[in-house]
């Protein structure tokens, strides 16, 4: 997004964080812009920006480590409120006299934060114990002289600090996520007490900004969708729809990883909603003939978005040649990627690569489209009022999200349609029943994970089994960044597991997943 050229940003200087993108997103949230520069950014190319204030990123580095990211020390001369989060709280004690200790103890995952002196301007009002969602090794043991210590751990000594004199502070755990109990009271106390800033900017501006830059970027030429049913490819598709009609083709592929009436629920609802041109390609023998033999989650990934890639290709080759020279050429690919597929396929500088995304790492090198990527900078949450604002109805916007790669993510081992089958069926159950039990809007989303290439022994029929687990993995979460495993009722599982037990062939056993991320992703591939 861009700001309005009176409007000076509140930069999010980045250091390969994860979270780079949410914090600046929870700035918003907070009616303040945010724009992210990367740590690489010298004191004066800051200065050039005209910041109002600075949020230090977390990032996956230790301060010790050699070639770790770094920040130019003028910045800390600008006289620009800071907040330092995770790794930037350490390398902001560092610069300023502190210390940080690497002393072989860790805290990831919840943990309880005692505020000490009131918590001061950055903590004040809060409860003085709170749950606050912790990924460190290194810890700050000192901080700089001048500064108050504003909250401590049982590991921690220096959980937080500030200094009202220079309006810089600083804290070890991650406010943005919201997993921290009161981690956005933690960003709007900084933004709007600290620094005094006012809550004055909106995102309502998002569709109109992105329908002039899609309009800029195509001109005449036609361009193609990857419509996979989901949210982000309904409402990447729906958006450039209205930027330039009739110029979109939509292309549905059926891969054969597909859930149960997935297909029918693309070509009929979809389509009666928007009046976009559907094309659907049959193209699942073709996945599953390249798919024979692969077990590798990455392998899998990347061989899935290349064939999706080679069948636009080909729908890209008959249109042309349906349309001969009457048309423009066929030059974009619209895809739904959001934010956390750029962060976990390792974008930005410094970010761990946790996973390739079908979208981002899995493209083969010679692509033969520019992308449209109209969502590449938002969450979830964010892409779900966009289609709202567009009119797409609640079936669609409000669907639980479901990779690209499909259900061949879903199967740990090799993909066969012999386990497709299987997995649809114990999947179609399991939405079945959370829907009947209106869970559906209480759980971000519930992968279905059969394990192909583990057996275990049942008893089925007062018989000896030797059948696959099935595993649930129910999680809450508002941006997929960070999640927790849903509390689902006992009755509800036990259902489940019995309607799949007893009709699903060779599955003799269900298990449920209650791994929070981190340290566990959503899906298991």
């Amino acid at each position: 997004m861009s700001a309005d050229t009176a409007q000076r940003p509140v930069l999010v200087v980045d250091f390969g964080a994860q979270y780079a993108q949410l914090i600046a997103r929870r700035v918003r949230e907070a009616g303040v812009y945010s724009e992210i520069v990367p740590h690489t950014a010298s004191a004066s190319e800051i200065a050039e920006k005209n910041p109002v204030a600075l949020i230090l990123s977390g990032g996956p580095s230790s301060v010790y480590e050699e070639g770790a990211p770094s920040l130019d020390g003028g910045i800390f001369d600008l006289g620009v409120p800071t907040l330092g989060i995770c790794y930037g709280f350490q390398v902001m004690a560092r610069a300023l006299g502190g210390e940080v200790a690497n002393t072989g103890l860790r805290e990831y995952g919840a943990t309880d934060a005692v505020i000490a002196n009131e918590g001061g301007v950055l903590l004040g009002g809060q409860p003085n114990t709170q749950n606050v969602w912790m990924s460190h090794g290194d810890q700050v043991s000192r901080a700089p002289e001048g500064f108050e210590v504003l909250a401590s751990t049982t590991d921690t000594p220096v959980a937080a600090f500030g200094s009202d004199e220079k309006c810089f502070y600083g804290v070890q755990w991650h406010p943005e996520v919201k997993h921290s109990d009161h981690g956005q009271e933690v960003l709007e106390n900084f933004l709007h007490r600290a620094a005094g800033l006012a809550s004055d900017w909106n995102s309502g501006n998002v569709i109109e900004e992105q329908v002039a830059r899609i309009r800029e970027q195509v001109g005449s030429a036609r361009v193609i969708s990857a419509l996979s049913g989901g949210v982000d490819s309904a409402v990447s598709t729906a958006l450039v729809h209205k930027a330039i009609g009739d110029q979109l083709t939509a292309v549905f592929v059926d891969h054969g990883l597909l859930r149960k009436g997935e297909r029918e629920q693309v070509e009929n609802d979809y389509v009666a909603s928007t009046g976009v041109r559907l094309i659907t390609v049959d193209a699942a023998d073709t996945f599953l003939g390249h798919l024979k033999g692969v077990s590798d989650p990455e392998q899998k990934r990347k061989i899935i978005g290349r064939e999706f890639i080679r069948a636009f290709e080909q729908v890209q080759r008959d249109l042309v040649a349906e349309a001969k020279a009457e048309g423009e050429p066929i030059k974009f690919l619209v895809q739904g990627t959001l934010y956390p597929d750029v962060v976990e396929s390792g974008g930005g500088a410094g970010t761990a690569n946790i996973k390739s995304h079908h979208n981002v790492g899995g493209l083969p090198d010679d692509l033969d489209f520019e992308l449209i990527e109209p969502l590449r900078t938002l969450f979830k949450d964010e892409v779900r009022a966009i289609g709202r604002e567009l009119g797409l109805p609640e079936a669609i916007v409000g669907r639980q999200p479901f990779p690209g790669p499909g259900l061949g993510i879903r199967i740990v081992g090799e993909v066969t349609a012999d386990r497709l089958e299987i997995l649809r069926e114990a999947d179609a159950i399991a939405r079945e029943e959370l829907t009947k039990a209106g869970l559906d809007s209480e759980i971000w989303q519930c992968p279905v994970v059969l394990l192909a290439d583990v057996r275990s022994v049942g008893v089925q029929g007062d018989g000896r089994t030797y059948g696959h687990p099935i595993v649930l993995r129910p999680v809450s979460s508002e941006d997929a960044m960070t999640a927790d495993w849903t509390r689902l009722p006992y009755d509800v599982l036990s259902k489940i597991s019995n309607r799949i037990t007893n009709g699903v062939r060779d599955v003799n056993r269900v298990v449920l997943d209650v791994t929070s991320k981190p340290p566990g992703t959503i899906e298991w591939e």
